[in-house]
């Protein structure tokens, strides 16, 4: 496509915008109607462990981030097309799914946004899965609100509103208090027949905090429930000024329904029909399997959610992914510049990953505990990354390589086995995406033994759900003509290229001795914190 033809579509506005606030960064991506990928821009940031004892961001940094991301997207446009950007055809946000943003009546913060890290909520998962039957994980939001509740947490009296990040910032820009169902499904059970939350739960959680003097009515403090296609606001001039300061960014934008990063993932690998699978992967992970009947029990270590549809998932969710692997590629690189050699960061990521491809079947004997946070799958409270090794291994790069890519994946493997032996659920591709897939097959390799199926990654992987939200966008205008996972198909991946890999037994047989050494240290990790 000329520079000239693509400046018209820009002025045409025949163009989506999703943005995504990810763990690690903030990414921004412009789309064509072909769904191809006309600019990006990203910010980078961390969560901090606040005083209070909590992983938070700061509201000022979100809004930072958010321009930064978004100054960064519109300086490329500038460059490339020589078009000041005012505006697009549509509009939406994701975030991180889950977490406790509190707001009172004048819409303040009552208290700094706990993100889905903090594992502080133990007795009100226990006390509210059997409340309900239901599995309810220590990161969702209900959780957050039920332990301030037994904490007697002063500010719970003013809660107006309670969402989520991507639900905070839709809200921000359009003033409208709703919510995708995927990421309101991290928020409180969803009936996936009526789209809505699970009526009884409602009742029954009511019920409960009345006991302990609460009057508060959650279904009015939870946002609105919206499907993918569903009409969510407008970009008001207040809202246009908080993303873009400039304020050549013009009000009245239509918005798609604010999306957590598992339904944005969904979308980013077309992997939302029953029987599908996909793996996003980044500081967190998760596994999303879209199920055809429900499971036979409840499994504190499988999350039941939905897709941007409305339809069931089983989730396996570990809050430790790649991180470990990044602060160790992150210090490899200071070596180089310690020793005044110049290496890009691409270039030295895809040669380490390659190295992983010379490892021992045995990894060296090395068993690596990436864990920066808690791991309530695996029942680990407080997180201290950790490497363990028998001298007898070999210590090398490859396999160091190796057992931190295993690892990666590790916690994921345990909640899957339940899927895979217990109920029997037959996966026949898992399509995955996120940065730790940029360098070709070797991450695949490892998820292919952790899935038990064959392992697609989309040339789309890189953006990963910044690209899927701007999709979701993009569906606003499909005027209800198709169901999302035809849109998907007829659509958006038509003409999608990909690599797939194959389960390999060998391969498989190595990761299972790997998870059984890292099963059988595991009383290391967990009372790591007790002395460091």
């Amino acid at each position: 496509m000329t520079k000239e033809a693509m400046k018209q579509i820009l002025a045409n506005r025949e163009t989506s915008l999703g943005i995504e606030l990810g763990s690690t960064r903030v990414k921004a991506v412009l789309i064509n109607k072909k769904f191809q990928v006309i600019a990006s821009g990203e910010s980078q940031w961390e969560n901090e462990l606040s005083d209070a004892g909590f992983w938070t961001y700061g509201e000022d940094l979100i809004w930072q981030k958010l321009q930064e991301a978004y100054a960064q997207l519109k300086a490329a446009v500038k460059e490339q097309y020589q078009h000041d950007l005012t505006g697009f055809g549509s509009l939406g946000f994701s975030a991180m799914m889950h977490g406790y943003i509190a707001l009172d009546k004048s819409g303040e913060l009552l208290v700094p946004f706990r993100t889905w890290r903090n594992g502080n909520t133990d007795q009100a998962t226990k006390v509210l899965s059997e409340l309900f039957s239901f599995n309810i994980p220590h990161r969702w939001s209900v959780a957050h609100l039920y332990q301030a509740m037994l904490d007697k947490e002063r500010h719970v009296v003013d809660i107006d509103q309670l969402t989520t990040l991507a639900g905070y910032v839709h809200w921000k820009l359009t003033g409208k208090r709703v919510l995708g169902i995927g990421d309101a499904s991290g928020m409180f059970p969803i009936d996936s027949q009526s789209k809505q939350y699970k009526r009884d739960m409602l009742t029954a959680f009511n019920q409960t905090i009345s006991q302990l003097g609460y009057t508060l009515n959650i279904e009015a403090i939870l946002p609105k429930v919206l499907v993918a296609g569903e009409a969510a606001g407008q970009l008001t001039s207040s809202g246009a000024r908080l993303l873009d300061p400039s304020g050549q960014l013009e009000a009245g934008i239509p918005l798609a329904p604010p999306e957590g990063d598992a339904g944005t993932g969904m979308v980013a690998t077309n992997a939302v029909e029953e029987g599908t699978a996909n793996v996003s992967a980044g500081t967190s992970a998760f596994a999303m399997v879209v199920l055809d009947k429900e499971l036979k029990a409840v499994y504190p270590e499988i999350d039941i959610v939905t897709t941007p549809a409305g339809a069931d998932v089983a989730m396996v969710h570990i809050n430790n992914c790649t991180s470990e692997i990044n602060y160790w590629l992150s210090m490899f690189e200071e070596v180089f510049e310690t020793m005044g050699v110049e290496v890009s960061t691409n270039d030295l990521y895809e040669k380490l990953f390659n190295k992983s491809q010379e490892a021992d079947a045995d990894a060296g004997q090395m068993v690596i505990y990436g864990f920066h946070s808690g791991e309530n799958s695996v029942q680990v409270e407080h997180g201290r990354p950790m490497l363990v090794r028998n001298p007898n291994g070999r210590f090398n790069l490859a396999n160091f390589m190796q057992a931190n890519l295993n690892s990666a994946f590790a916690s994921m493997k345990f909640g899957m086995n339940i899927l895979l032996e217990k109920e029997n659920i037959q996966i026949s591709n898992t399509v995955a995406h996120g940065g730790i897939f940029k360098t070709p097959l070797i991450a695949q390799k490892v998820l292919a033994s952790v899935m038990q199926s064959s392992v697609t990654v989309m040339e789309t992987a890189g953006e990963g759900g910044a690209w899927g939200m701007a999709v979701l966008a993009a569906y606003l205008h499909a005027n209800g003509k198709l169901d999302l996972a035809a849109y998907l198909n007829q659509e958006v991946f038509q003409t999608a290229q990909s690599v797939t890999v194959a389960v390999d037994i060998a391969d498989t047989k190595a990761y299972v001795d790997y998870i059984d050494a890292f099963e059988k240290a595991l009383p290391l990790q967990q009372t790591a914190a007790k002395y460091l």
